[in-house]
């Protein structure tokens, strides 16, 4: 088993291995990317508000799916699962502290936590919804920074610190009808860029992933939005002419995490089969 120590920030007996934070782990691409990572070795804080929202028209993960997603990430050995709002700095603050106290540190910091809804024009869109879109998918993602760079900086140089951020292909282009979103993905876009620029001079790269539609509740409720009778009509706007699984944008994620991806820092990364592209 791998061990880690809060001055090398790096796993002994392994080449890509550290002690990542992961918020909206839950299911979805969170799930999936914290199984990636745990495969490799890494140990894990997995981050999720397990409630549902009222200003969300679809259920949001639970307590037994972030317990289930511990379980498949290494159990209590390798992986705590925290339940945590990504608004609320204080939870945010104590689950970067089980990272150093549990695992000796922190090494990458992943901003998962999203969530989607709409079906008006801008201006028609409900005070509550705008809030609460932009508080969970931007704030959360700037929240998470608040707490783990200090972190992050601790490790000493020549670091490796990782900050990546899950924006969305509706991050660079507007979408119809579900305008709050589109803004606050398009904010973590300029989040993360301007932490690449902060981050750049202390070795910490800061990135984003924009996925195209992925089979998550996420795209069910967006599919309710349309009036849609299910997700798969969305496969149409891909070149690809299907839906990306979460694996898919977590296997970016993860790679993003490691040391090959060093060079890479201040990117928009999609993972859109072609949406974008058009």
């Amino acid at each position: 088993m791998s061990t880690t120590d809060r001055g090398t920030g790096v796993a002994h007996g392994t080449e890509n291995t550290g002690v990542a934070i992961i918020t909206g782990a839950a299911r979805g691409i969170g799930a999936a990317t914290a199984q990636r990572l745990a495969a490799a070795g890494w140990r894990l804080v997995l981050v999720d508000r397990c409630a549902d929202d009222p200003a969300l028209a679809y259920p949001l993960a639970t307590k037994a799916d972030l317990d289930a997603t511990t379980a498949a990430s290494g159990g209590p050995e390798r992986a705590e699962g925290v339940v945590a709002d990504v608004r609320d700095q204080a939870a945010l603050d104590g689950a970067v502290r089980v990272a150093v106290e549990r695992f000796g540190g922190l090494d990458a910091a992943l901003a998962i936590a999203g969530c989607i809804g709409g079906g008006v024009e801008a201006w028609n869109t409900p005070d509550d919804l705008w809030s609460t879109l932009l508080a969970i998918n931007l704030e959360g993602a700037w929240r998470l920074a608040k707490a783990a760079i200090p972190e992050l900086l601790q490790r000493p140089e020549p670091r490796q610190g990782r900050f990546v951020a899950v924006a969305s292909a509706g991050g660079t282009v507007g979408i119809y009808r579900l305008a709050a979103y589109s803004a606050a993905k398009h904010g973590v876009i300029g989040l993360v860029r301007s932490l690449a620029a902060e981050l750049g001079p202390h070795g910490i790269t800061a990135n984003a992933v924009a996925p195209g539609s992925t089979t998550t509740a996420m795209l069910d409720a967006s599919a309710a939005v349309y009036g849609l009778a299910g997700p798969d009509q969305f496969a149409e706007q891909h070149l690809l002419p299907r839906l990306l699984t979460p694996d898919e944008p977590a296997a970016l994620i993860a790679w993003l995490c490691g040391p090959d991806s060093s060079g890479i820092t201040g990117a928009v990364l999609p993972v859109d089969a072609g949406m974008t592209a058009r």
